[in-house]
């Protein structure tokens, strides 16, 4: 998944103003008739449910509009450029950069067909029609078009998700994934199984959800170790959180650990409701060290302020228990930050003057 790029875009250069007269017969001097040139196209950021990631567009590095056609004689307009439309995913961001390398967002593209205006096109040059005056009655002058606008922009994708699950290289992420949604991910006994975000849609009574399954997460990912932390700006739109812990580990505690630290570096995550989740409790030597991981773990969980499930996801053992509560912790998330942004709306009431 490519989920971040710089491009170059440049709108249409403005037709050229035509000089041209009315040769008519019988009308002798029929004066300046020349048409203005057409305005250049534009360009558009199109969000679109049909784009994944933002490789649809290539490795082209310029997006240019199309031009604006000369004006005609008898007055014509010249045609106006076509506009060119770059589709991205659902939940884009557009961001222009300063010249002290400071990126300034211009738009933030969340849901379907929004657009955004990136650059405008040139206007068209003026035909000789306008240049006529009292002393020159057939001016042989017209106007060039103007170029277009021109920036370079960084796309930059964050999925729009409901749950996310994160954990540690086989923990079961994977796994879990495919047996709550529609998904079907890579799934094998060696590290780093999935190493782009993996979405899937699990079917709810009221709505579907989406799920995305984050690579793994090892200590010092912040520092670049394993495939980093870089997937983590996916996380950061999720509704829930899923800490996947793989029960078979002989150190439960320092994993969930590990797991809130990385997570913590990005700013706002340590934030997000969560679930810590015990996975692989169908093994017999999971079964046998289950009380003691129950016992590590009750340190941690008020801290984390997180409700904990033991399941099996191949077996599906206490996987409709976690979905259940999942679903409710999603829904009232979403209701909290409704109720939020409402409360955020200035409502001004003017009173009359006496």
């Amino acid at each position: 998944m490519r989920d971040r790029r710089g491009i170059v875009v440049r709108g249409g250069c403005g037709g050229d103003g035509c000089v041209s007269f009315r040769r008519e017969k019988y009308i002798p001097f029929g004066g300046p008739d020349g048409g203005d040139g057409g305005d250049g196209g534009n360009v558009i950021v199109v969000a679109s449910s049909n784009v994944v990631d933002l490789s649809l567009t290539g490795w082209q590095k310029e997006y240019v509009a199309g031009d604006g056609h000369r004006g005609g004689g008898w007055r014509k307009h010249g045609k106006k450029g076509d506009d060119l439309a770059i589709s991205v995913p659902v939940g884009t961001m557009v961001f222009t950069e300063t010249a002290s390398e400071e990126e300034i967002l211009l738009a933030d593209l969340r849901e379907q067909r929004q657009s955004f205006l990136v650059v405008k096109g040139g206007r068209g040059g003026l035909g000789n029609v306008h240049f006529t005056t009292a002393v020159n009655q057939a001016p042989e002058i017209a106007s060039k078009g103007k170029p277009g606008e021109g920036r370079c922009i960084i796309l930059e994708l964050k999925l729009i998700t409901d749950i996310c699950i994160v954990g540690q290289p086989n923990s079961g992420k994977s796994t879990l994934l495919a047996a709550v949604s529609r998904a079907r991910p890579e799934i094998a006994d060696y590290p780093f199984t999935t190493r782009q975000p993996v979405l899937g849609v699990m079917p709810g009574d009221r709505r579907d959800y989406i799920v995305a399954e984050i690579p793994g997460l090892v200590e010092g990912a912040h520092l670049g170790k394993g495939l980093g932390n870089g997937f983590l700006r996916h996380v950061e739109r999720t509704g829930l959180l899923i800490y996947l812990l793989d029960g078979s580990s002989p150190a439960v505690l320092d994993d969930v650990r590990t797991l809130d630290r990385e997570i913590a570096v990005q700013e706002g995550l340590s934030r997000k409701p969560k679930v810590v989740v015990v996975n692989k409790i169908d093994l017999p030597e999971v079964q046998a060290h289950l009380p003691e991981i129950k016992k590590s773990l009750a340190p941690i969980l008020p801290e984390l302020a997180a409700p904990v499930f033991y399941i099996s996801a191949v077996s599906g053992q206490a996987v409709l228990e976690l979905l259940r509560k999942a679903v409710a912790m999603v829904d009232q998330a979403s209701q909290d930050g409704e109720r939020t942004a409402q409360s955020q709306v200035a409502v001004f009431r003017p009173k009359p003057r006496r």
